[in-house]
């Protein structure tokens, strides 16, 4: 099925990842609507919709990807602007909602910032939220109003299927907390599941531990929501590697891929680390000898359709 513009969308997007709204556009055959989105002098953000939205079911399309607070001020800003424009509804779509990963109060006197970043977008003026491969699932309660969160492993179950040869695949969890995620492709693809055991010794630090399950001979796919620092993946392949794994690949739905992580996973022993475009890819990971982009413009282009329409967007995963 191929959502199609029902008259009444307008795309709206910020400067977060232009060529994916501009992709997801391509996919709705719908234009993006012209708006101006810059800095004052002092890096104020100002914006202005440059067409008609009254009435309109609009979409504004914004990942809270780096830099984070900028990108989360443009995606309040425009739907604030959309809200007084007299849109119809205004559904942010954020393919990487950033903050993520404070979803609980890890220590005393600590914030939990992804429901701060829930009620502002809510409190700007936003009627639903649609996302992707959330962090934490318990995100989506964070939000008062309906938040849909769309996952990426129908795409990478079809690229894995594409290329490798199923009968020595094994599909490994890096941490204890994603083993919920890697048995859900592992089922997809009916293959076995391992698990890393790691313990972190600072933030962005990990150091593997163990290697539970069978991995000898065996083709290891890592897969996990974010890539970050790198140091987890790169640990985790050195770990199988050493546990007999015949090749390490990674598919990570969310290349946030922070300071050096692109040279530190050129260099590790992951055959191919495969991220979306979420967050826009940068010049380095167009470049990286072991680097691969699959595009979500589509799932995230027929969420878009069904949700205008009225149509169920839990099917898209039955």
């Amino acid at each position: 099925m191929r959502a199609r513009n029902n008259g009444n969308i307008k795309l709206v997007a910020g400067n977060s990842n232009r060529a994916l709204a501009e992709a997801i556009g391509a996919y709705l055959e719908t234009p993006l609507t012209k708006a101006i989105v810059r800095r004052f002098a002092d890096m104020e953000v100002f914006v202005e919709i440059e067409e008609n939205v009254r009435g309109r079911d609009v979409f504004v399309l914004q990942s809270t990807s780096f830099p984070a607070n900028d990108h989360l001020m443009e995606l309040l800003i425009i739907i604030d602007a959309l809200r007084r424009a007299s849109a119809s509804r205004i559904t942010a779509v954020m393919p990487y909602f950033g903050y993520a990963r404070q979803d609980r109060k890890v220590g005393p006197r600590t914030p939990i910032s992804a429901k701060l970043v829930a009620n502002l977008i809510a409190h700007a003026g936003a009627n639903r939220v649609l996302t992707l491969d959330l962090h934490a699932g318990q995100i989506q309660g964070f939000f008062d109003i309906p938040t849909d969160n769309l996952y990426a492993s129908p795409l990478m179950v079809r690229d894995i299927k594409e290329r490798f040869d199923l009968r020595s695949l094994t599909v490994v969890s890096p941490d204890v907390g994603g083993v919920a995620r890697a048995r859900g492709l592992a089922k997809r693809i009916d293959a076995p599941l391992a698990i890393i055991d790691k313990r972190r010794e600072r933030p962005n630090e990990s150091e593997v531990m163990n290697v539970i399950g069978e991995v000898t001979g065996q083709t290891c796919i890592l897969v996990d929501d974010i890539v970050d620092s790198g140091g987890t993946l790169v640990n985790a392949a050195e770990a199988l590697i050493e546990k007999g794994a015949k090749d390490v690949y990674a598919y990570i739905s969310h290349g946030v891929l922070s300071g050096g992580a692109v040279a530190r996973i050129t260099a590790s022993k992951l055959k191919e680390l495969v991220i979306t475009d979420s967050i826009q890819p940068t010049e380095a990971v167009r470049v990286a000898r072991n680097m691969r982009v699959l595009s979500v413009a589509s799932l995230i282009g027929e969420a878009i359709g069904r949700t205008s329409s009225e149509e169920s967007v839990s099917s898209l995963f039955d």
